[in-house]
């Protein structure tokens, strides 16, 4: 017996543009030339010339498989069901970690944006297309979900089939022994991702809303992670409190820089999936916290004044946000703090870290009637392990902890944590990609956001999994065609899942998205990770309805798969150098 099942197209209902400069305080991401669509990508919009439509969406106008272009060449627990990161940005494994204020501080000043003929949306919103607001249905009921989905190099997210073998012997068998709970996977809102959006047409910022959060026409991401201040892709450098001199009450604190970009990018999202899991971390504190006063590298500095200001510079962040009715589930307290780079970074020592969670940012939430959970994150690298020893050992600190972020080279802890401690592990931060000190592979001029990208994202995603986290964090969702970032002594382009042509007024769907999506879309919050018998590179969960996700990649050919799953015995093809998503209903 043969299934084969449709997905039908669906419009997404969402519109924002922002307009916006920098200051003199960091590179500007939009007056980086641009130049045509990476190799392997697919373009949303009005493509032009031959193109192949993705199954069941229409061609001309919507989404859309183009040619492949030139490449750029060139240079339970907490959190309830959760996983994300900063920016592959800081992990070179060249780099000794310092905790040193050498090296160039951040310049400029807080780096305001001139507005725009925008404001923030509405938080909720109208409902958009037929998934609604609060998840109800509108319009004709949805059809079945495929029970087959493939991906090859130039040929994405094509719906196929699987035929049934009763009695048939499997060569790979999807077995009932589980594994870690899962939470989700995610991505990370930055305001070069917004900004670039905002140029193009409003039904393309609609469809990457989609793209990225719709469970039934995307990758149904559960998590976004925001940003306090700028990461190192702000359009510029600033914190919520830059001013000349200290001011430990806060008093000019506030976020009206974030409500330019930040805040519509996240309620753009909120539009599609008003139930996005958001959790927080700054860059760098305000620069009068730190020794070097820079945004920049340096330390954060550990007398009880600043820590005690600090704890409340979170607070009121989280506050401020809920009044903008985006809830934050989570705080790491800094991104990265073995790692001080050339764009807004801070250290901090295992001491400074502990105290400062157990005698400031734990008792100011609750003194201040807030729920926020505090994670040990987001720690990158091996001198970052000191850190999580500090905190769980001292009693007063690893009271407020309930969970644990990593990323980059944090993976081989990863198991440790899951089986010491009784709450959920995330990885934070996808890396990536396209290493500076890689030199034979390294792209000075550009991302390549190229299949061989999205090869190396496999290996990392099911690596992770494999070492028991419970959540999955891309770094950059949306980019321009380039992906530089503020750091001007080492430039360094990064991938992302959907970049933004201005010239051509496309958005291009990178290789990497469908690696995503292939794990993200039919994997509900709340499934197991399940394993998976036999010769076979692949993961599979067992969804909380009973139904059974197994995503497979493929070797140098096409291969016949013979694959035992809920009962089943079930034959199909994955590609070769592809994916193939086998998603098989419960009792089906």
């Amino acid at each position: 017996m043969i299934r084969r099942f449709v997905s039908i197209p669906s419009a997404c209902l969402m519109a924002f543009a922002a307009a916006c400069g920098t200051d003199d305080g960091g590179s500007d991401a939009e007056n980086t030339p641009l130049v045509s669509a990476p190799t392997d990508t697919n373009t949303v919009g009005a493509g032009t010339g031959p193109s192949t439509p993705v199954t069941g969406t229409p061609t001309g106008p919507g989404l859309q498989q183009t040619t492949p272009q030139a490449t750029v060449d060139g240079p339970t627990g907490s959190l309830g069901p959760t996983a994300s990161g900063p920016g592959p940005d800081s992990t070179d494994p060249t780099q000794t970690p310092t905790s040193s204020t050498d090296g160039p501080s951040g310049s400029g000043g807080p780096g305001a944006i001139p507005t725009g003929p925008s404001g923030p949306v509405g938080a909720g919103g109208a409902p958009v297309g037929p998934e609604g607001v609060g998840g109800t249905p509108m319009g004709p009921e949805p059809e079945p979900e495929p029970t087959l989905v493939t991906s090859s190099p130039g040929s994405y997210w094509n719906v196929g089939e699987v035929t049934e073998m009763p009695g048939g012997n499997a060569s790979v068998t999807v077995t009932d022994k589980r594994r870690q709970r899962w939470d989700g996977f995610g991505g990370t809102f930055n305001e070069v991702g917004w900004d670039q959006l905002s140029k193009l047409p409003v039904e393309k910022q609609e469809e990457a809303m989609r793209l990225l959060f719709s469970s039934r026409d995307g990758a149904g991401f559960t998590y976004g992670r925001i940003p306090i201040g700028s990461s190192d892709y702000g359009v510029s450098r600033y914190t919520l409190d830059d001013v000349q001199g200290t001011d430990y009450e806060m008093e000019q604190f506030s976020i009206e820089r974030d409500k330019m970009l930040l805040i519509p990018y996240i309620k753009a999202a909120l539009k599609v999936k008003p139930d996005i899991r958001f959790w927080a971390s700054p860059w760098t504190p305000p620069p009068w916290m730190k020794d070097n006063g820079a945004y920049d590298r340096g330390n954060m500095k550990s007398d009880d004044m600043t820590l005690a200001a600090h704890a409340l510079y979170l607070s009121k962040f989280v506050e401020a946000y809920e009044e903008q009715g985006i809830r934050i589930e989570a705080l790491h307290p800094q991104n990265e703090p073995g790692y001080p780079q050339d764009y807004p970074s801070c250290a901090w020592s295992a001491s400074t870290f502990t105290k400062y969670i157990g005698r400031f940012l734990g008792p100011t939430l609750e003194e201040r009637g807030l729920d926020t959970e505090i994670w040990i994150g987001t720690m990158s690298n091996s001198s970052s392990a000191s850190i999580v020893s500090s905190v769980m050992g001292d009693g007063n600190a690893s009271k407020y902890i309930k969970g644990i972020g990593l990323q980059w080279t944090m993976d081989g802890s990863a198991s440790q944590y899951a089986n010491n401690y009784d709450f959920p592990i995330m990885q934070t931060e996808h890396r990536c990609g396209n290493y500076p000190w890689e030199s034979g592979t390294f792209k000075s001029g550009g991302a390549p956001n190229d299949h061989a990208y999205a090869n190396e994202s496999w290996g990392l995603i099911k690596g992770w999994l494999e070492k028991g986290v419970n959540s999955y964090l891309a770094w950059n969702m949306v980019l321009d065609t380039k992906g530089f970032n503020l750091d001007e002594v080492r430039p360094w382009p990064q991938n992302a899942l959907l970049t933004v042509d201005t010239g051509s007024q496309s958005l291009n769907i990178t290789p990497t998205y469908y690696v995503f999506r292939h794990l993200a879309q039919y994997v509900e919050p709340g499934a197991y990770r399940v394993d998976v018998s036999g010769n076979a590179d692949a993961v599979a969960f067992e969804n909380p309805d009973g139904s059974i996700v197994a995503i497979f990649h493929g070797g140098g050919g096409d291969s016949q798969m013979t694959l035992g799953i809920g009962g089943t015995t079930v034959q199909f093809t994955v590609p070769g150098n592809g994916w193939a998503t086998v998603n098989w209903p419960a009792g089906g």
